[in-house]
């Protein structure tokens, strides 16, 4: 079941296209990372799910029903953390939850989630600091379990422990097949908690992927230290592109099958040799053209 589905969604801000005629779908259960650099669109895509933004043209479904006409019957069902989470600066934390808990009638986890991540709900807002804001943000997004969580950078201003923290609840909303989409800058918790990722790039979505099928794409990177003199002309070789070079050795960037550039080397004397895998970012920049 998709849980949710753009179909050809657009959104222009006077001549500016946001987004650019965008469709994918996320199953249920499933962690759906939405990749891009800033000014890509993730945030206006959010916006239009969350009917903060009505969209120029095409449709989004949330749990089977219209995201705009069903906005606010939506809303008891989903956890939603905004890039730039808006508080009253004057009430307490504790005041944001009870608020909240008002709201929804569903499951109250806040006791729980104020434990798991050590905020004091006795402060005012205004006054925290904002990693403190985040993890109030956090605890309203999921007090309530609900069915689909939007999280929109949701580790900004969060120490390594608290990240980690924050992809335990992610894991645990998935195993009960809770629905979560997140858009994220950081490529290293997108590869540790999401199983499929969206790469968009200037209003359009140039990639859908399974997290696994991403990883199989990885450049290999391949250090070598010759014994004796090499010729580099040998390594001019279809998907092979030379990244450095030294007296005494190459660093090759492989794209595809290593074997040919293991061939190539089997004529030489080999002082070291490192064959390793490219890390999801560069997989990520090759998308990018960078």
């Amino acid at each position: 079941m998709a849980v949710i589905t753009v179909d050809k969604l657009v959104k222009h801000y006077g001549k500016t296209k946001a987004v650019a005629g965008i469709s994918f779908s996320v199953k249920e259960g499933e962690v759906f990372g939405y990749l891009g650099e800033n000014g890509a669109g993730k945030t206006t895509t959010i916006s239009c799910a969350m009917d903060f933004l009505r969209p120029t043209s095409g449709s989004i479904s949330l749990l089977g029903k219209d995201a705009q006409k069903n906005s606010v019957e939506l809303k008891q069902d989903i956890g939603y953390l905004s890039d730039t989470l808006s508080l009253h600066g004057k009430w307490t934390g504790r005041e944001h939850i009870q608020f909240s808990r008002k709201l929804n009638g569903n499951q109250d986890d806040s006791a729980k989630l104020v434990k798991r991540l050590d905020l004091d709900t006795s402060i005012k807002t205004g006054k925290l600091s904002s990693g403190n804001r985040q993890k109030l943000g956090i605890v309203l997004a999921f007090m309530n379990r609900p069915r689909l969580l939007i999280l929109d950078e949701p580790s900004a201003a969060l120490d390594p422990l608290m990240q980690n923290a924050l992809y335990e609840l992610i894991n645990e909303a998935a195993a009960r097949e809770a629905t979560v989409f997140m858009s994220s800058h950081n490529l290293a918790e997108v590869e540790k908690v999401c199983s499929r990722v969206g790469i968009i790039r200037k209003g359009k979505m140039i990639a859908t992927e399974d997290i696994n099928a991403l990883k199989q794409k990885r450049l290999h990177m391949v250090t070598v230290s010759f014994s004796g003199q090499f010729n580099k002309e040998d390594f001019r070789l279809e998907g092979v592109e030379i990244t450095e070079e030294h007296p005494d050795g190459l660093v090759l960037s492989i794209r595809g099958n290593v074997q040919p550039v293991l061939t190539a080397l089997s004529k030489y004397k080999i002082r070291s040799l490192e064959v390793g895998r490219a890390s999801l970012e560069s997989i990520f920049l090759e998308y990018y053209g960078a």
